[in-house]
This record gives structure tokens, sequence and C-alpha cells, in this order.
């Protein structure tokens, strides 16, 4: 089975697009679907279902794609265990991270790594936490570097690394801002700017508020924290951000008896061979962990 049509039938069912499959591999649309026609061929079976632009896997397709991952990821791993017994730093690590991780916390790391290890490729993914983890977990990235779930299950496992802690925060001229005293039930009265509710950030924010028997008036939401600090500056709405992030533009809100932090960390798939310069970067963030 060619490894090629594999990778270009997983590319396919993810995007849902030969288009969007053909630009995620540079690949033109024709070579695309040669490939899906030669692996079609050689399994026998239609593997997807094309209605005008629609794509979608069949019963067949559907049965391949698990196997199809697997296949990759142990040519892979196999790979990366050969790789190793040499005990060289080097070849590519694909590396997945937030935006928000990417801005304020790993740029010092990488580049003492780059200095470190010259011999390594970095490959780095901006994506949400949430979409990181995903892409661990299919074995498309080697390691991530996250906002943590509040659990991770088996076959991934989580490393905190940094503590985070998040602050309720409002323009300075906001009314909640001139408080000297603000209560949670003051701030579930007035309209908020929520992180994504796909992220794990949006979910410890909510569970404070559940936990209370409030409901807060979210009136937008977004994954990108920038945008949200630049929408709560302006007056919109109350927000909760991290820490580093505030300054000037944003003002915390007083809450007595309020402490909320997220963890930030790593996370590794358990059942694939990590290559050396994975554990090399495994190795930089845990002797710069901070979680005082």
């Amino acid at each position: 089975m060619d490894i090629a049509n594999l990778d270009t039938f997983i590319a396919i069912a993810e995007c849902g697009s030969f288009s969007e499959a053909g630009e995620r591999l540079h690949l033109t649309q024709p070579a695309i679907s040669k490939r899906i026609a030669g692996l079609e061929q050689q399994l026998g079976i239609r593997l997807f279902d094309r209605l005008g632009r629609e794509v979608s896997l069949t019963e067949a397709g559907r049965a391949l794609l698990p196997r199809a991952y697997q296949i990759l990821n142990v040519l892979d791993d196999t790979r990366r265990a050969l790789s190793n017994l040499s005990g060289e730093i080097s070849g590519r690590l694909t590396l997945a991270t937030s935006h928000h991780i990417g801005l304020h916390r790993l740029p010092p790391l990488l580049r003492e790594f780059t200095r470190a290890h010259p011999q390594v490729s970095l490959d780095i993914h901006f994506l949400d936490s949430e979409v990181a983890y995903e892409e661990v977990l299919h074995g498309r990235a080697e390691l991530a570097v996250i906002t943590l779930a509040p659990q991770t299950r088996a076959p991934v496992r989580a490393t905190a690394i940094w503590n985070d802690p998040l602050d309720f925060v409002a323009a300075p001229e906001h009314p909640l801002a001139q408080l000297q005293r603000a209560r949670l039930e003051d701030v579930a009265g007035q309209p908020a700017v929520f992180p994504g509710e796909n992220t794990f950030t949006h979910h410890i924010v909510k569970d404070l508020f559940e936990a209370r028997r409030l409901t807060p008036n979210i009136s937008m939401s977004t994954n990108y924290l920038e945008t949200i600090k630049m929408m709560v500056s302006i007056g919109l709405a109350w927000s909760v951000l991290p820490r580093t992030m505030l300054d000037g533009q944003v003002a915390a809100l007083k809450l007595p008896g309020i402490q909320l932090t997220r963890q930030l960390g790593y996370i590794v798939h358990t059942e694939r061979t990590l290559s050396n310069a994975t554990r090399a970067f495994m190795a930089l963030l845990e002797a710069n962990a901070d979680l005082a």
C-alpha cells in the first residue's frame, strides 16, 4: 500500500475537500485525484462519495481511516526509533502550541533550544489548545505546549510547567472597575466577552459561576485572547485574562475570595517513540518550570 496515497486519503478525510487537501500537501487537484484513484483501485472499493463539491467518507472510508492513522504512526515511530540510535539531536521537531503561549512563554525557550541544537528543524503549528491536543492524539505533532485540560486521559500524558493565574478584567472606566469590592453577582449581571465555548479556559470560568448558581451574561466569544483584551479595553464587556497580559489598557477587578488559575504545560502521546529532539525540548521546558 502506497504511503503517499494513504497520507492523501487522510488529508481529504480531515479537510473534507480535494482542493483543500491539495493545498495542505502542496499538490494539484489532479494529482490528489490520481492518488485516491490508485488507492481505491488497489483496495477495490470506493472510499469517498462525491456530491458536487461535497466530499464524504463511504463506509469503507470510515473503516480505513483509523487504520490509516495507525499505519502512518507506526512508520513514523519506526523512523524515530532508528534515528534515535545515533544519539544525535537532529531532524524535524513538529511542535504545536497555542497563540498565547507562543507569544508570551515560548520565545526565550525556542531561542535557547535553536542555539543549543542547530541541527533540529522546528515545524511550529499555532493552534487552539484543544486542536493541538487532537494533533498529538492523532500523531500529527510530537509535542504540544498548551493550556492543559482539567483532566487528560491515556494515551495522552500531560506535564504541567507553568501556573497561569487568571484575573477578572474590565476597562479602567467600566462601572465594575470602580467598585472597591465587587461580587461575582455584580459581574454576572454585566455583559461579558468569553473565550470560545470549546476552550479549556471557558470551562474553568463557567464552572466557577455554576458553582455559585450564577449565569454569566455572555454577549460575545472568541478564541483569541488578544482580541478579548481589545474588546475589554474599549469598554464593551468584562472578561477573564491571564495576569501576564494585564497592563494599563485593562484593570483587574477586586473580587475578594475569588482566585482562578489554569495550568500550562506540554502533552505527548505515550504510545509513540519520541525523537531525541522532542526529549531535549521536554527537558528544557521542565528546567524552566514555574509552578509556584
